[in-house]
């Protein structure tokens, strides 16, 4: 599938790739030397000037369908590359582990990983938030806030020019989140657990983990297990620097994804659906280099090679839990006994301000 993609391209193609878009050209030489149990495939494309960018999904491990699921997504927002570096790097360790760590392939027989490292190259290639057709993808799901949303931040229809347009209802969701629907649609539903991973930037002094909602204020149907969650992960990582809080804390917005998908899951499968979004906080890096602030990726991406790596590296083991939370899954998901206190302790935690 890789040469392939690569044939299709003249040499002024790539050229204007490697300038651009290099996140796509080391994924691209990533997964033609993977294994053959990586399995690579292309659900659509997006389209920028005279180039088709391919828009890749990686399969890793388990074909059962009763088998727990991570979904990582990176490149949602062109502009936050670094998302997207993340999910690659950490995607770069796992291959190379694949090779010769057999504790980590007896645990791929158990959990199935799929990876969408570029949800936005058209974005990402044009340096700009939006996809090519200007719309904000994480406004763009049929869903809208129940509250009054921040002015222009939650989502604006006035115009493709301004920043967070969220499209018209006319018009539908962008092929980019059509390919995400149909990956989850496909992969997520029925499966007793699944948890998805969306990696950002841009926002706060700390790194945060963020689950629904962000269309009202009022508490997941779930909450008890991510409470669940976030306790495990506390008591395994007691020196970790994540805040764990539902987005609503921060602001409304109008057509999210993962409040979207979230519902849909939640509506069609008997499973536990977790869907969390990384945001990683940008703004101690431009604390740290002011002069960040003269350049636009200079908001959301750390632009010091040695604060680059950090981050590159910092997250490794947040991905790799997740992957073991999911394999073990019914040694920690509440029963119903538990799920009442801890759903009582999460809206004491997170929503006695805002209830």
């Amino acid at each position: 599938m890789i040469p392939a993609e690569q044939a299709r391209r003249d040499r002024q193609q790539r050229a204007r790739l490697r300038t651009f878009l290099p996140e796509l050209v080391d994924l691209e030489r990533l997964l033609a030397e993977a294994p053959e149990s990586v399995t690579t495939r292309v659900p659509d494309y997006a389209s920028v000037g005279d180039m088709s960018l391919p828009i890749y999904r990686v399969d890793i491990g388990s074909e059962r369908k009763d088998a727990p699921a991570v979904l990582l997504v990176g490149g949602v927002h062109g502009l936050e590359r670094i998302g997207t570096q993340v999910v690659i790097a950490w995607l770069t360790t796992l291959i190379s582990r694949m090779g010769w760590d057999q504790s980590l392939l007896r645990l791929l027989e158990d959990i199935h990983i799929t990876v969408l490292p570029i949800l936005n190259p058209g974005g990402m290639y044009l340096n700009q938030r939006s996809n090519p057709n200007g719309v904000d993808l994480m406004r763009n799901a049929p869903i809208k806030a129940q509250e009054r949303s921040t002015f222009l931040l939650g989502g604006q229809r006035m115009s493709r020019h301004l920043p967070w347009y969220t499209g018209t209802p006319e018009r539908g969701m962008e092929v980019e989140n059509l390919t995400l629907e149909s990956v989850i649609q496909e992969l997520l539903p029925d499966r007793p657990f699944s948890v998805a991973l969306d990696c950002h930037s841009g926002f706060g002094w700390q790194d945060q983990i963020w689950f629904p909602y962000a269309y009202r204020r009022r508490p997941m149907r779930g909450i008890a297990s991510v409470m669940a969650l976030k306790l495990i992960w506390e008591q395994a990582y007691p020196n970790h620097d994540y805040r764990f809080e539902p987005q609503s804390r921060h602001y409304l917005t109008h057509g999210d994804l993962w409040d979207y998908f979230y519902k849909q899951i939640n509506r069609d499968s008997s499973g536990v659906f977790l869907p969390l979004t990384l945001e990683m906080g940008s703004w101690r890096w431009i604390r740290k280099r002011p002069r960040q602030l003269f350049r636009l990726d200079g908001f959301f991406n750390p632009l010091v090679p040695h604060r680059h790596r950090r981050v590159l590296r910092s997250h490794l083991a947040w991905i790799d839990f997740l992957l073991h939370a999911a394999a073990s899954h019914r040694h920690w998901l509440p029963d119903p006994a538990a799920e009442s206190m801890l759903r009582e302790a999460a809206i004491m935690h997170w929503y006695r301000d805002t209830n």
